[in-house]
């Protein structure tokens, strides 16, 4: 359904180029789900803006890359053509619900208007599908709540409405941006739980972009690592959280609590900051931070490699160099602890 080849996203800044996205390639098939992880400003977002072509160009412009949805070039087509496709074929769900709802005008209204931009239909009957969409997202009482206003709404309730509104067109792809973000985990379990329903009854694939890996692990078949503009690992879930290879993954992971966890074993945070992506480090771009680093790292800029069956890793060390460096630094930790 989807193919990004090699894209680079960059920004034109007083400071100078940011690489905002710096060659990312993937696919997604239909129905398929694809988290997207990695620490803020690891280019996520801009990704996700990228493929709706939402980046204000200028100051964005992409100067490598194809984004490939259907067998057509998405950076090709006219501000006409992708307005087509927004809403319709591909649309979004935003990181803040309450900045995405216009505050003076009605839910229903908001609602209304999107799937009449999407669809051909009378005003009566975009308010019958409203009302279907508003008990879609699990909104109790929908009719009546058409006539509330975004403030009237809890923080779990415009998050559903921004869903129904996302729906609106019958998509083929929906990429939800931190869709659980400041939702406590009651409602952020409720959230996903509709995601999956609505993705079931509609047969749509998801690119789910998230910092938070419990929720990428309950949700996605795929993930892809970002840091600093770049895909370091990509594979399916199991190979990502049980089988990783790359130590920025690793760190990730043992920044996080586990209920399978040693009762001695503590949460590490990772030193240090993400690199400019304006003049980003010589080699490996994690080098800097990461614990298992050498002197090759200062000088390799590692390509993603093969590590099995759909799994890649951009890292010079072998896996059983990674496991030995692993193993190393947990008796070091242990020995600390005890």
């Amino acid at each position: 359904m989807l193919e990004v080849q090699n894209l680079k996203t960059q920004i034109d800044t007083n400071d100078g180029i940011v690489k905002a996205v710096d060659g990312v390639s993937f696919t997604i098939e239909a129905g398929q789900t694809l988290g997207i992880v990695g620490e803020s400003g690891s280019g996520k977002s801009v990704l996700a803006h990228s493929i709706m072509q939402l980046n204000p160009k200028p100051p964005a412009f992409y100067p490598e890359g194809k984004i490939m949805f259907e067998g057509k070039n998405l950076l090709e087509l006219s501000e006409k053509n992708l307005r087509k496709i927004r809403g319709s074929e591909i649309a979004m769900i935003f990181q803040d619900p309450m900045s995405s709802l216009n505050p003076v005008f009605k839910i229903g209204a908001q609602l209304i208007e999107a799937i009449v931009t999407n669809e051909k239909m009378s005003k009566k009957q975009a308010k019958a599908r409203a009302i279907e969409l508003l008990k879609d997202v699990g909104i109790p009482d929908a009719e009546r709540r058409l006539e509330d206003y975004p403030h009237q709404f809890s923080g779990g309730m415009r998050q559903r409405v921004l869903i129904a509104i996302a729906l609106a067109g019958n998509p083929k792809l929906l990429i939800a941006d931190e869709p659980t973000t400041a939702l406590d985990v009651t409602i952020q379990a409720q959230i996903l739980e509709l995601l999956r329903k609505v993705q079931e009854k509609y047969g749509m694939a998801i690119i789910l972009i998230s910092h938070d890996l419990g929720v990428i692990s309950q949700m996605a078949d795929n993930v892809l690592v970002m840091y600093s503009g770049r895909i370091v690992e990509e594979g399916s879930v199991n190979d990502i959280f049980y089988r990783t290879s790359m130590p920025y993954t690793w760190s990730l992971l043992r920044s996080l609590p586990r209920l399978d966890g040693e009762k001695h074993e503590r949460l590490i945070n990772i030193e240090g900051q993400p690199p400019s992506l304006i003049s980003p480090p010589q080699g490996c771009n994690f080098h800097p931070r990461c614990p298992f680093a050498t002197e090759m790292c200062l000088k390799i800029d590692p390509a993603l490699t093969e590590r099995g069956e759909g799994h890649r890793v951009a890292c010079i060390l072998s896996e059983q160099e990674f496991a030995e460096k692993k193993a190393q630094i947990k008796a070091v930790e242990r020995e600390g602890v005890l």
